[in-house]
């Protein structure tokens, strides 16, 4: 028994941490608690030196003075603020007035505002319930199937989960060890083609099943003109402007990829909200304006989202600021919108603090816990184990991603994002580095399959936080006074089915497609190193007089 437990340390160690973990204890005192353990084991059988334990306290003192990891209450902070003063609430009225008459409108609205959240925001939590609480009575009350609705909200809350400024990928950086701007720049188009597939899956519906997403009726509709038209051709003069201007401005530049977008979209919001506060002096001063009502109140809505995804996206894309740099700006902004949206409160920031507190202790405690394992694990070649078993995968490159990602994929059943990022990636990069694989695109892969995570029955923390706030029992519509039945459980987790089927497939498009992440490498140099020639010239020295030898 004992040389068994010497040859199979490793694995057995392995799997009764995750026997700890689906018992339910919590995972940092799980992580440490098995790290130690065997750590004694170890020493008892000769096969773990103590002298490893003298690492332990640098290594916890690392955890505490890694700068990356502030990025994390900066953007949570930023996150809870945004959602609390009500800036989801103003976005999703709007886009919904702007959809609504569409079959599948509302849906295209909530997917919409779902992706601006989530550049936002940063916080899955934030945006599911915010949504859940803003756009789920809406639907049910127009005729939504209810499967169809609470998919689409729960789904549209995880894209929080890929979409810069991710909390994840910041994990996900770090325990690759690569650049954080790189993480984020490599998962900008993966998300954004991940809303779209979730557009899509809306678009079939409403042409399938046209009264599982039905349309607004006409006079659920404001924003209307004095002779009833919804003025969305000039809406559309805006945005075509706006869009030629933000060209016009880049036409010259080599920037390309997110960096080239974020620029252009900068320039193209900057233009419409001169526009449109144009507009609204013209109208102030002489009653007559040249935009219409739906286009002045989008613009108005639309503008301070996107400048604060400038404000934090854009300054780390183009190289102005950090990571933590740019969430510290991010929080700044989010204060100043809630304080000019007359929204701010002493409640509002305590309450948001106290979230950000809570949520940054509990990865803080994790990073300690996943130390202390990763340290007994490595001292009993644990990763010379984990190396050995998936680098001998067939198939290569591609085996190795698809075995990795079936792994996760099971793991996320049980496991959330967080875990995850901290107990299993550490044990999957440096194989993926030792076949060849870029890390980045490898990371943006997981981190694509990690958000399954949130969206699996009967564990998804989406599915739980619509529970929380979808009506459990039978309640009376406030504005039709309709008695509406209640969204129950089951309903919650079939309409979850159908978005996991959609990241699956977007985990299988980012590895056919690889030119999707790898853009964050820019343009790359065409200069041949092997014709590099380094000359160092000859210096003369003076000689040197000692002077007679001293006797």
């Amino acid at each position: 028994m004992t040389a068994f437990i010497i040859a199979n340390m490793a694995p057995i160690m392995f799997v009764s941490l995750v026997v700890m973990l689906l018992l339910g204890y919590p995972a940092a005192f799980s992580l440490g608690a098995v790290g130690l353990f065997f750590a004694i084991i170890g020493v008892e059988l000769g096969q773990f030196h103590p002298d490893f334990l003298q690492a332990l306290p640098e290594r916890v003192y690392g955890v505490m003075n890694n700068d990356t990891l502030l990025a994390i209450p900066f953007f949570t902070f930023m996150g809870l603020v945004l959602e609390r003063s009500g800036m989801a609430e103003d976005l999703l009225d709007t886009i919904g007035q702007l959809f609504g008459t569409i079959r599948g409108g509302l849906a295209y609205a909530v997917i919409f505002v779902g992706a601006l959240l989530a550049a936002t925001t940063g916080v899955v939590a934030a945006s599911v319930i915010s949504m859940g609480l803003i756009s789920l009575p809406i639907m049910l009350r127009y005729g939504y199937d209810r499967s169809v609705a609470s998919g689409v909200i729960a789904a549209s809350g995880t894209l929080a989960q890929i979409i810069p400024p991710s909390l994840v990928l910041i994990v996900m950086a770090d325990q690759l060890g690569k650049s954080v701007g790189d993480m984020y720049e490599g998962a900008f188009v993966p998300g954004l083609v991940l809303a779209g597939l979730y557009a899509l899956y809306a678009f079939l519906v409403s042409m399938i099943w046209p009264k599982a997403a039905p349309g607004l009726p006409k006079e659920a509709i404001g924003f209307r003109e004095e002779n009833g038209d919804r003025g969305l051709v000039s809406l559309g003069f805006l945005f075509l402007a706006s869009c030629a201007f933000g060209w016009f401005m880049m036409r010259s530049s080599t920037t390309r990829g997110a960096d080239y977008v974020v620029l252009s979209m900068f320039y193209g919001i900057i233009f419409a909200f001169v526009v449109a506060v144009l507009n609204w002096g013209i109208e102030k001063l002489t009653g007559f304006r040249f935009l219409s009502k739906m286009a002045q109140q989008t613009t108005f809505v639309m503008v301070p989202p996107l400048f604060l995804i400038f404000l934090v996206l854009g300054t780390i894309f183009i190289g102005i600021a950090t990571p933590t740099e740019g969430g510290a700006m991010g929080a700044a902004g989010a204060l100043i919108l809630g304080a000019a949206k007359r929204r701010l409160s002493w409640d509002l920031i305590r309450q948001a603090t106290e979230s950000t507190a809570k949520l940054s202790a509990f990865v803080v405690f994790i990073l300690v816990g996943a130390r202390i394992f990763s340290l007994t694990f490595y001292g009993v070649n644990g990763h010379v184990w984990v190396e050995h078993l998936l680098t001998s995968l067939p198939g290569g490159q591609v085996g190795f991603l698809i075995f990795v990602n079936a792994l996760v994929f099971v793991l996320a059943f049980f496991l959330d994002f967080f875990e995850l990022a901290f107990i299993v990636i550490p044990l999957l990069g440096p194989a993926a580095e030792k076949l060849g694989i870029d890390l980045i695109w490898f990371g943006v892969i997981l981190g694509v399959n990690m958000q399954t995570s949130f969206m699996h029955p009967p564990f998804g923390f989406a599915l739980f936080y619509l529970r929380s706030v979808a009506p459990k029992e039978r309640y009376t519509d406030r504005v039709t006074g309709k008695r509406m039945d209640p969204v129950t459980t089951g309903q919650i987790y079939w309409g979850a089915v159908p978005f996991v089927v959609i990241q699956i497939i977007m985990v299988g498009l980012v590895i056919a497609f690889p030119s999707m992440v790898m853009h964050y490498k820019g343009v790359q140099t065409n200069i041949d190193p092997s014709t590099i020639k380094i000359e160092v010239p000859q210096i003369e020295l003076p000689p040197l007089d000692l002077g007679p030898p001293q006797k």
